[in-house]
């Protein structure tokens, strides 16, 4: 009687109910460390299992009776409870409320957000009784589980073979199938597998040169175009945990993080003086072996490092690049800019302190 009534409903009653519902959950949320510890009087007849709250057993007797009151707008999908058909619903909006501190990522669900945070926590709660791998989610430990019972309850009708997973057999049908669900937006090729497809994309060559949009630059394969566009849009995707600075690549990121760790895995063989880069060490080992590779063509002094060339080879050039922001005087290094500035700031410092007086 009831469900009939709710398949009644005009669709602004619909919306009310579905708003109605969601206070009442949002209500609920907020107490959620009381529930946690409640007295769980209101228990399923069906399958045993108890709530705090008969709000909460009303709706998990939907999934016994197969009651389905909510209708997303935008197909035909029904949800036993306005909680899933509001993220249902974000599909097709692409909201995505829930946003991750460390890396910006967002998410339609809390408890996805939630598992999410475990790549940067590293906390793995679920552990196998067996062999004592942990992993992030009790889905993975399930999965993992089989392994060790030995189970393969997923059976090809075809060939009989056996899986594991789900997705396995699912994947393994397709050979059967013949379904190649993943196409190249650069050409026509198709593939079974998305790896396969993301293997293809990673090493994907063209005939013709992939020309960047903003500035012209032609690159062979499009994750090298992919790279270089971040310049243009400011995109700085992998982010330090420890002090927010933002990075182009993970590569760059890695590196970074040794500052942090003072990690030095580069070690000299002769002096035994460690880097955090392998570049860092191949220059210094050059101070050994007295290699200095890299000669000025205008007076053929020899360095060791090509920045040192570079800085040596403005001496020639009368190249200043480096300029003042407070007057026009202009520098050939970096450090020799730094240390003129300083010396505004001070008679800046002192003008305030001669005016006090």
């Amino acid at each position: 009687m009831v469900k009939e009534e709710r398949e009644d409903l005009s669709e602004d009653e619909e919306k009310h109910q579905v708003k109605s519902e969601e206070e009442t959950r949002i209500k609920i949320d907020h107490n959620f460390l009381m529930e946690t510890t409640a007295v769980k009087d209101f228990t399923c007849t069906q399958c045993g299992k108890s709530f705090s709250q008969k709000y909460n057993l009303n709706v998990h007797m939907r999934i016994h009776t197969g009651e389905q009151p909510y209708k997303c707008s935008h197909c035909d999908m029904r949800f036993h409870c306005a909680r899933n058909l509001k993220s249902h619903e974000m599909l097709h909006t692409g909201e995505k409320p829930h946003k991750c501190d460390h890396c910006s990522k967002t998410f339609i669900r809390a408890t996805d957000l939630k598992m999410h945070l475990r790549v940067h926590t590293k906390e793995k709660p679920y552990s196998c009784s067996v062999c004592g791998k942990s992993f992030t989610q009790t889905s993975s430990l399930r999965k993992h589980e089989k392994i060790h019972t030995g189970v393969r309850e997923f059976v090809c009708f075809e060939c009989g073979k056996s899986f594991i997973k789900a997705g396995d057999l699912k994947r393994h049908q397709m050979i059967h199938t013949g379904e190649k669900p993943y196409k190249c937006s650069h050409c026509d090729l198709r593939f079974r597998y998305l790896g396969h497809l993301k293997a293809h994309q990673m090493n994907l060559t063209s005939e013709e040169q992939l020309a960047c949009t903003q500035c012209g630059k032609s690159f062979r394969q499009l994750t090298k175009l992919n790279r270089h566009m971040l310049i243009h849009t400011g995109e700085r995707p992998h982010k330090c945990d420890q002090c927010c600075k933002t990075f182009l690549k993970a590569s760059g990121l890695k590196k970074h993080l040794r500052v942090h760790t003072n990690e030095r895995p580069y070690s000299c063989s002769v002096c035994g003086n460690r880097f955090t880069q392998a570049s860092s060490l191949r220059k210094h080992q050059h101070i050994h072996t007295g290699v200095r590779e890299f000669v000025c063509s205008e007076c053929e002094k020899s360095f060791i490092t090509a920045g040192d060339l570079r800085r040596h080879q403005m001496i020639h050039t009368g190249e200043k690049p480096y300029k003042c922001s407070h007057c026009d005087k202009r520098f050939r290094r970096s450090e020799r800019l730094k240390a003129h500035e300083i010396t505004h700031r001070e008679k800046h410092t002192n003008a305030i302190s001669f005016a006090h007086q």
